[in-house]
């Protein structure tokens, strides 16, 4: 193909802004973000307890550009540019990527919203904004967001999420592999639905990833705290010092498929809103199967506009282990865009297990692992 130079490309700008209805056309660019940044203790990791700065925990820290522009007759043009970042040290979250938060571009009519790129799966959509206990207390996923209750993406993804009709709203996305001569590999999908009437709010998921890599292969000792997994030991021991080493933390298990249905409701009374979720998820991997169950209730009470006390607690069942998790967490807005906060979680697991708070810290070297942290949140 030949290059235009710049006196056509010049050409070609000037005609396109001289046509009718584009010259005309209403468009917004916004930037926006939030910083989270607090101190963290808790209570063992790797046999230790910590004190530690910490950020992005009540809220991932992020900055973003977002877009639209009017084509006329009810459609326009949408774009979102969002990059995830550490506030300790400056440098990218998700890997590297400049962009792994979010980053698509599409169009909206009446309908909703048909769009490409990396984006939000239908987990999150739907059904993340019922982990009570992750509103308490930033820690406190689900163990090892096997349910993917985190809020998280798929990469390479054709996705349409409808507007609200009459309180309901649906969706489903494909992210593609781009495996050359297996279309399935590495491939995902999600689907999910949402109603609201009032009071009343209740959504559900399903997504399934196959062969999970990246940000989101398996690690399972580090994810869990588990020393077998689909029937394969995750770590070895030293028998002189009873340390203990992940298997996984350089080469991941090797998944085949991980696939999660997710639902979730909440009522709100007066001041208090109830919130309860249940997820059934199945992994699997050279040739065997499990699944983990996470049930999990809690309440937001909103005491006073300014102010806001929230819990949760957690159960959880996989291979035979079990996990009890309560969270706990006070909030306190000193404006419309700036709130301090304090939160705690203790989690117990059954024996045999390493306890580990939702993938965020190294596990404990007991079944018992707590946090206590303060922190503040400013978004823009």
């Amino acid at each position: 193909m030949r290059r235009l130079n710049a006196a056509a490309l010049s050409g070609v700008a000037f005609a396109l802004a001289s046509m009718p209805g584009v010259s005309e056309a209403q468009s917004s660019v916004t930037l926006y973000g939030i910083i989270d940044a607090g101190i963290t203790y808790v209570s063992n990791t790797g046999g230790s307890h910590v004190i530690k700065f910490d950020d992005g925990v009540s809220y991932g820290n992020r900055w973003g550009i977002k877009g639209s522009e009017d084509l006329g007759g009810g459609l326009s043009a949408v774009f979102v540019l969002e990059s995830g970042f550490h506030l300790s040290n400056g440098q990218l979250g998700f890997g590297g990527s400049l962009f792994g938060r979010q980053a698509y571009v599409g169009l909206k009519n009446d309908w909703g919203t048909l769009s490409f790129g990396n984006q939000l799966d239908m987990t999150e959509e739907m059904v993340y904004s019922y982990n009570i206990s992750g509103w308490a207390s930033g820690y406190a996923i689900h163990q090892g967001d096997f349910d993917r209750f985190n809020g998280d993406r798929l990469p390479n993804a054709v996705k349409f999420l409808s507007n609200e009709f009459h309180g309901f709203m649906f969706g489903g996305m494909y992210s593609f592999g781009n495996i050359a001569g297996n279309f399935h590999e590495q491939s995902a999908w999600s689907v999910g639905a949402h109603y609201a009437n009032g009071p009343f709010t209740v959504g559900t998921a399903y997504t399934q990833l196959n062969d999970p890599h990246g940000i989101y292969a398996f690690d399972p000792y580090a994810m869990i705290g588990v020393h077998t997994f689909l029937g394969q030991p995750t770590v070895s021991v030293d028998p002189a010092t009873g340390a203990v080493t992940s298997l996984f933390s350089e080469n991941p298990f090797p998944v085949d498929k991980q696939g999660t249905f997710g639902i979730g409701s909440s009522y709100a009374i007066g001041d208090v809103t109830l919130m309860g979720n249940f997820t059934f998820t199945t992994i699997k991997g050279l040739g065997q199967s499990s699944h983990m169950r996470v049930a999990e209730g809690g309440a937001d009470w909103q005491v006073t506009p300014a102010f806001s006390a929230i819990g949760g607690y957690q159960y959880t069942n996989f291979e035979g282990h079990h996990w009890n998790q309560v969270s706990a967490g006070l909030h306190y807005l000193l404006s419309k865009r700036t709130d301090v906060y304090i939160s705690g979680d203790y989690l117990k697991a059954s024996s045999g297990v390493d306890a580990v708070i939702g993938y965020s810290f190294t596990p404990s070297s007991t079944t018992t692992q707590a946090d206590v942290r303060i922190g503040m949140r400013h978004s823009f």
